[in-house]
């Protein structure tokens, strides 16, 4: 026998479940340890990272473990103590350490002693069941349940043979093969592959097993045949198992042979806790093959039809008729388990081996949902996310799980996107703005670029079983956190995998083409080698699509697209509410969808939700449905119909698929959705900001300040309203004239980041210019002596948040009292909102000279009190310069103040036209101290900070 490479490796904890079983108790407990925070003198409490502590109780001894960072960590410790307080080495349970064919002798032996009929293993439930077979089947097991429902035996024969793993018949021969040298304790049935123990059982062990003899009870359990003929349909059969009897008996007959042990079973599908497998039977040829001294597992020629369905569910090759069901024993109990499996169970195992159809699945929206062409936030994804899904995949079709290596990108390369990345997504009404958005960025001069903080980029590998690389995906894309760039590479990857099962037929040159595309690099061979049974299956028409009156059906899980003459025109009923969509927006509908034949004579609901929501603009639904809601306001209802897609995904969403696929053989059908439109839930501005301008506008708003600061030779700087730091942090990348750093915002969290960011550059920093820096907590439209006579002072995208009366306060304080020899303020530009909400002035019910701007776009941000116009921004600058004796100068960034609708973001540079001098200033004397240092910094303490003053 030829043994192979790969090992299994035991877990502490795995052993321990094989000693004690339930009787091992693991409690975890979180560990409350202090903080360390990394940024001394930060007067916010921290909370550290969680730790955790296991306690494993045994019947005779308890063992805690250390601390750990996870819990399954902590589990595993306590484990590992245990067994060494038991006098164990993990290495020594491990039967990778041994002659795996010894191994498997061994194993077989034990599974026929008479402590082993009782336990609650799986295997012990299948011999207490041979026991009630009548005549000469008494006792006997089939080989092929020792191979199937054993995991160590499984496991060990793969050692032997990694083709096990396909074909889970060759198993059968390294076990028949083995029987010869457990003489005396098991026995063979001739021209069987069945085994039974070769002396009985004492009547002891067989009374205390619990075996019921007379019971005349029946079990019916419905399951699924699937024929190998792709021309024949896959039927609904029910199982009449006594309880008193085998039920691999039931299952032989109902493949049309007389000897369960002529019975081949796959391996389990479905979720993990699942009992469903497929059934098959081997041919006489097949069997005098497997009982044979002489045979070569490596040389085995199946006679037969090979099963593409079947095979393609379990990724094992399944020849002849075949039956699916969901039957055995389990660990949980000695009785026998068993759950229906209907036919929409089958079409629903059948979609979720590709991407989309799991996505479908998370949703449970088959008719409905998309899945997504980019990750945009954790915040607006519905469903399952991508690395799920992604895993899920690699485990249904058989592959290693996949290996994600995300890395960070220094600080200054981050920001250094190519002018090419430029996102110009506007729509009709907005093409005008598209030759001023090319010129978004602001160049930061000498071709510098504002580093602002570490991104990320992942590369993700998928391997076959036996570690050969298949794919390989290393995007070019940059994302702010390590789990947004690990998301967007995963989806890269299901995005390609669905093209493929849409296109089963590529050609090589097209199937490469397209994976460089997506910045996938394919290993063809291993490619097609790992998805052979994919071929088999999608090559040939599905049953059920053939010579029906339908609309073409297109093969098994290809997604189905949707072109203009497939869908009729809308029908929108209700007023016209005001509240619309954009790009962006996270939309609530109620759905159904009903399968109409020609006419409308017979309708049959097959999908509905009363709640349903999106993300609108990332291909998340249909895009049929997204187009039709595009048009809609809030209250609103539509209907319309759409041609039909693969029957596959039909089936796998109505309950009854037998009645539906009888409508489908006899009909022209389509599909009629009915929709309403309940709620609009806005994006976030910086959302919208990133889709129309790359570098976003709060990078482009951070490097126009950078520039202004470097080139007005400053020492002090007052940042109003510095939230997370941003612009303190970007200013530490770039040699300045600045000595004092000073930050002030409302929120205790953005001001905890930002220490945290500056605490570590400074600290690192040692020819740094800066000689202090600090943090205050409290509101801009109050007064601090502390925050006054500053060189230059940012206010960037503070005052919209405001209201009105405050914003106009804070420019009165600022000016009057803070006195600053500049001041730059920003804010968004109201008239830019129809470009980066993609919206349209008027809709076809207005007249557009009758309706105001105002009424036809919304404000970016759901925080923000109010956004100005041009007009309306100048007005008030203008006025509060006049009133301070500052001047001010206008300008923005992202767009042309040349060009309508100007400047993304608007703003105004304010300065000092007579200085006051230091006595005219306020003072701590004669003015209180509203705001809170959070965070103080000091280079002479650049080894020990300095601690929290007030």
């Amino acid at each position: 026998m030829e043994i192979g490479v790969k090992k299994t490796v035991i877990t502490p904890k795995a052993i321990i479940h094989q000693k004690f079983g339930n009787k091992a108790c693991y409690k975890v407990e979180e560990v409350k340890e202090s903080a360390q925070n990394g940024c001394p003198g930060l007067a916010i409490p921290q909370k550290g990272p969680s730790l955790f502590r296991c306690r494993l109780e045994l019947p005779e001894f308890t063992v805690v473990s250390d601390i750990c960072k996870k819990k399954k960590d902590a589990e595993q410790s306590a484990a590992d103590l245990a067994l060494k307080m038991l006098g164990n080495n993990p290495t020594d349970e491990n039967p990778s350490e041994k002659d795996p064919c010894d191994a498997l002798i061994a194993r077989i032996k034990y599974l026929f002693t008479d402590e082993f009929l009782s336990s609650f293993h799986p295997m012990s439930g299948h011999l207490r069941a041979a026991l009630q077979r009548k005549g000469g089947l008494y006792g006997l097991i089939p080989a092929s349940v020792i191979a199937a429902c054993d995991p160590k035996t499984s496991n060990l024969c793969k050692l032997l043979n990694t083709e096990v793993e396909s074909k889970p018949f060759l198993s059968l021969s390294l076990i028949m093969r083995a029987i010869p040298r457990l003489s005396g304790f098991v026995v063979t049935s001739k021209g069987q592959l069945s085994i039974q123990k070769q002396n009985p059982y004492p009547t002891e062990i067989i009374e205390s097993s619990d075996i019921q003899q007379c019971s005349t009870e029946s079990i019916l359990v419905k399951a699924i045949q699937i024929p190998a003929s792709l021309d024949e349909t896959i039927q609904s059969v029910t199982l009449d198992i006594s309880s008193s009897g085998y039920y691999l008996d039931v299952i032989a007959q109902k493949l049309g042979v007389t000897d369960a042990s002529k019975v081949l079973l796959s391996r389990t599908i479905g979720k993990a806790s699942s009992e469903t497998r497929l059934y098959f039977a081997a041919s006489e040829s097949l069997v005098m093959e497997l009982l044979s001294d002489h045979a070569n597992v490596k040389d085995f020629h199946v006679k037969g039809l090979l099963n593409a369905r079947a095979s393609y569910l379990c990724g094992q090759e399944i020849y002849g008729d075949a039956i699916m069901a969901s039957v055995g024993y389990t660990w949980r109990s000695k009785e026998l388990f068993h759950e229906d499996v209907s036919l929409q169970s089958y079409y629903r195992m059948l979609i979720s081996k590709i991407p989309n159809g799991n996505y479908k699945l998370s949703r449970e929206a088959i008719l409905t949902a998309e899945l997504p062409s980019v990750f945009t936030t954790k915040a607006n994804w519905r469903g399952s996310y991508p690395r799920e899904i992604l895993c899920t995949f690699c485990r249904q079709h058989q592959l290693s799980e996949p290996i994600f290596s995300p890395t960070s990108i220094p600080l200054k390369a981050s920001c250094k996107l190519p002018r090419s990345q430029k996102k110009l997504k506007v729509t009709e009404a907005a093409e005008l703005a598209t030759e001023y958005t090319n010129g978004g960025s602001l160049n930061a001069g000498d071709g510098e670029s504002v580093g602002l903080e570490s991104s990320f980029r992942c590369e993700v590998k998928v391997f076959s079983k036996g570690q050969d690389l298949i794919i390989e995906c290393s995007p070019k894309e940059i994302y702010k956190k390590q789990s947004d760039a690990i998301q967007s590479a995963s989806l890269q990857v299901l995005s390609w995998l669905n093209a493929y099962f849409k296109d089963l037929g590529m050609p090589l040159e097209k199937l490469n083409c397209s994976a460089d595309a997506l910045d996938i690099r394919l290993i063809s061979e291993n490619f097609l080698k790992e998805f052979a049974l994919c071929q088999s299956l999608h090559n040939v028409q599905q049953c059920g699509n053939q010579g029906s009156k339908l609309h073409e059906s297109k093969s098994t899980n290809m997604e189905y697209t949707l072109s203009g003459q497939d869908v009729c025109l809308p029908n929108i009923e209700g007023s016209y509410s005001g509240v619309c969509p954009s790009s962006g927006s996270l939309l609530c509908i109620s759905y159904s969808v009903s399968l109409v034949t020609e006419g409308g004579h017979t309708k049959e609901l097959i999908e509905s939700k009363d709640e349903f929501e999106f993300e609108i603009g990332n291909g998340t639904v249909v895009s049929t449905l997204e187009g039709v809601v595009t048009q809609m306001s809030v209250g609103q209802c539509a209907h319309f119909n759409m041609n039909l897609p693969p029957h596959e995904f039909i089936l796998a969403a109505v309950d009854d698929p037998a009645r539906i696929v009888s409508l489908l053989s006899s009909e022209i059908c389509s599909l009629e959705y009915h929709v309403t439109l309940l709620r609009v839930t806005e994006p976030s501005e910086e959302r919208m900001e990133q889709a129309l301008f790359s570098p976003p506008l709060s990078k482009q708003r951070v490097e126009y300040a950078v520039q202004h600061i470097k080139k007005s030779s400053a020492t002090t700087l007052v940042d109003f309203g510095c939230g997370s730091g941003s612009l303190l942090d970007s200013l530490l990348d770039y040699p300045t004239s600045l000595e004092k750093m000073v930050g002030a915002d409302l929120s205790q969290k953005s001001l905890s980041r930002a220490a945290k960011i500056l605490h570590t550059k400074l600290s690192a920093k040692s020819d740094a210019g800066i000689k202090s820096a600090i943090l205050y907590h409290g509101s801009i439209t109050e007064f601090d002596p502390r925050l006054c006579g500053f060189d230059i002072g940012t206010c960037l995208e503070v005052i919209e948040h405001m209201e009105e009366e405050q914003a106009c306060l804070f420019g009165d304080i600022a000016l009057s009292y803070f006195r600053p020899k500049v001041l730059i303020v920003s804010t968004p530009n109201y008239e830019y909102n129809v470009i980066l909400q993609r919206s349209s002035p008027t809709t076809q019910e207005e007249d557009p000279d009758e309706k105001s701007l105002s009424q036809s776009c919304k404000f970016r941000n759901h925080d923000h009190k109010f956004e100005w116009t041009r007009e309306q921004f100048n007005h008030w600058a203008s006025k509060l310069a006049e009133r301070h004796h500052y001047s001010v100068e206008f300008s923005g960034v992202g767009g042309s103040g040349d060009v309508e609708p100007g400047f993304a973001s608007q703003i105004a540079v304010f300065k000092q036209e007579s200085h006051l001098d230091d006595d005219d200033l306020p003072t701590q004397e004669n003015s209180s101290q509203h705001c809170k240092v959070i965070w103080e910094w000091n280079c002479n303490d650049r080894s020990v900070p300095s601690s929290t003053s007030n």
